[in-house]
């Protein structure tokens, strides 16, 4: 178990022995380097869906755009369509962010699921902007191409995607980016070593923990208890009254392990206050991020990516 899911110490020797980025292959095999280094200062600046305020979430402008502002992560969401190609979607339907409604308006009954649409239906539709503004020339990308574009430039971390692991695994082994790319969850220790343990070369993993809430409180001390070291921990919390996320940042830290905050919504950062919006409209975004630095945390997700971005590299902290 420990070897399946300490993958912190398959990369010790890759992580030491070079001391810059100009010692590594390219940008993303530094950025790994760092995720797999639980003492480096570096923040890593994971972006939610991409750059979504400028270009429709989760699409190849979106990455593209995230990565000229030399963001680390692109966080990216995946669904299945009904002929088993995997693609970049959030949600379950495609009427939020496609023209699905005008495109099938003559079909009254069109399901909208993924699930039930081909891959030629997905990119027979168009993109919208977050204003609801349709882009006729951008169309849903499928995670074998998203991931082409984010080779060697940018690391990936699928979200919602770990009932596909398989599928992910093979995308990315033909591809070469299996050591680029982080996946998530929630499921017991048991079940990720047992899934692990079925392949010689796996994707990088962190358990998400909501350490407010009784089953993240059971799957976080399972890791304590056992003595299992993520390489990191997605941390979520709802309120800071009762000091446990400062408890749950000491028991990290002292594992060894590195901390994740989602400031993208107040209701995953502790409330109002804490969040990235809050750091906007602070008159130094300072005044928001600098308690989660002061914790330990070293792993950030973020709807203002340029803006973390420029204050971190402020602070020495963004510098690979």
């Amino acid at each position: 178990m420990e070897k399946t899911l300490l993958l912190l110490l398959g990369f010790l020797s890759f992580a030491s022995c070079c001391n810059g980025p100009a010692q590594y292959a390219n940008r993303a095999e530094a950025i790994a380097a760092q995720i797999h280094n639980p003492d480096s200062r570096y923040v890593v600046v994971t972006c939610h869906r991409g750059d979504w305020r400028n270009f429709p979430e989760n699409s190849i402008p979106a990455i593209e755009s995230i990565i000229r502002m030399g963001a680390d992560i692109m966080e990216l969401d995946l669904k299945m369509t009904s002929d088993s190609v995997l693609i970049l979607s959030h949600d379950a339907t495609v009427t939020r962010c496609t023209n699905f409604s005008s495109v099938y308006k003559s079909e009254p009954g069109k399901s909208a699921r993924v699930k039930d649409l081909t891959l030629a239906e997905i990119k027979g539709l168009s993109l919208k902007r977050a204003h609801g503004v349709t882009i006729d020339t951008l169309h849903i990308p499928t995670l074998k191409e998203a991931l082409e574009c984010c080779k060697d430039r940018i690391c990936v971390n699928v979200d919602q995607g770990y009932e596909f692991y398989d599928q992910v695994l093979a995308i990315t082994e033909e591809l070469g980016v299996t050591d680029q790319i982080l996946i998530k969850g929630k499921k017991p220790i048991e079940v990720i070593a047992a899934h692990e343990a079925a392949y010689e070369h796996n994707m990088m993993y962190m358990p998400i923990v909501d350490i407010q809430k009784p089953a993240g409180i059971t799957l976080f001390n399972s890791y304590m208890e056992q003595g299992v070291v993520p390489l990191a921990y997605e941390v979520c919390w709802q309120s800071n009254d009762d000091g446990a996320f400062d408890e749950a940042c000491r028991k990290i830290l002292d594992q060894g392990s590195k901390i994740w905050v989602n400031t993208i919504w107040a209701s995953l950062c502790g409330g109002d206050g804490n969040d990235d919006d809050a750091a906007f409209l602070a008159d130094d975004p300072g005044m928001v991020y600098q308690q989660y630095l002061d914790k330990g945390v070293s792993m950030i997700q973020t709807d203002r990516p340029e803006m973390l971005i420029g204050w971190l590299t402020k602070k020495g902290r963004h510098t690979l």
